[in-house]
């Protein structure tokens, strides 16, 4: 997807998308966040809530600032921990006595080259929210669900009010999310994926990359669909004799940009182990079997 014909918004602009809700997207623009990362405020009153800070960024930090006026900030949200969104959480508490407020600190190394953001180490909250917890400001209620899968950590956020959904990267309409192991976790994302399929009362995700998502249950209902056909593609990819991942990623992702091949290699992975939890596939090495034809 072209980002520059579909989005062509400003940056550093506060703009209202919704009821309680506004936007303003970062300068960091990469085959991994699309146009950028996007920060949401949620409240139009006296108080409000800043979800995916974003990088610590002096432009974006300024026109967060001047966007948030003399409102109180209530909480400063995570969605995790990779450092296209939470680095800017310090230095707005810093200049806003604010509180972080969301999910788990975590800092890990892959095993394999990172193909999108690394982990931020900077991110110490006050608090961490645990599935169902509620946050509140005027007018408007918070709710936490955890999602891991893309990270371990990964949480969304619901707005009560008005079935919004702040998606982070576990939703997107432009892409699906990379999930690399050793953090990233196949069966943990497609159960998250499944419990927001359920989540019947949801109109609207706002994912923190990419346009906002209308069609919500229909969108998961298809990237559900999705992994299970990469899973049948990748055990045809072994039955066809490619049994190292950097044999399979060329077949699979023809006429992708080949600078996304090492996150469809970690995906891939990922999708590799799930499988073998479910005694599908085998490993010895970096070479992969089929235990069982499904």
């Amino acid at each position: 997807m072209d980002a520059s014909r579909d989005i062509d918004r400003p940056y550093a602009l506060a703009e209202q998308i919704g009821p309680l809700v506004r936007r303003v997207l970062a300068r960091n623009p990469s085959p991994f966040t699309y146009t950028g990362t996007q920060t949401y405020l949620v409240g139009d009153g006296a108080d409000v809530a800043v979800i995916d800070p974003g990088p610590d960024d002096a432009e974006h930090l300024d026109a967060l600032i001047e966007a948030i006026g003399d409102a109180s900030i209530v909480a400063i949200c995570c969605t995790h921990t990779h450092r296209d969104h939470s680095p800017a959480a310090t230095p707005l508490a810093e200049r806003t006595g604010a509180p972080i407020i969301g999910c788990a600190p975590l800092t890990l190394e892959d095993d394999g080259p990172r193909a999108d953001a690394a982990f931020d180490p900077t991110y110490r909250p006050e608090r961490v929210l645990t599935d169902g917890e509620t946050l509140t400001g005027e007018g408007w209620t918070l709710t936490a669900i955890a999602t891991p899968g893309h990270t371990s950590n990964h949480v969304c956020f619901a707005l009560e009010e008005t079935g919004a959904v702040f998606t982070g990267d576990h939703v997107m309409g432009w892409s699906t999310s990379v999930v690399s192991p050793p953090d990233g976790d196949m069966t943990a994302y497609l159960a998250s994926l499944q419990k927001l399929h359920e989540r019947t009362q949801d109109t609207v995700y706002y994912p923190a990359h990419g346009p906002e998502v209308t069609k919500p249950r229909q969108l998961v209902r298809g990237m559900i669909g999705h992994r299970r056909q990469r899973e049948k593609q990748i055990q045809r990819q072994i039955e066809a004799g490619r049994t190292r991942i950097t044999d399979m990623v060329p077949h699979m992702y023809k006429g992708v940009d080949e600078r996304l091949w090492p996150a469809a290699g970690r995906s891939v992975l990922a999708h590799l182990i799930d499988l073998e939890k479910r005694g599908i596939t085998a490993r010895r090495e970096d070479e992969w079997t089929l235990v069982a034809s499904r």
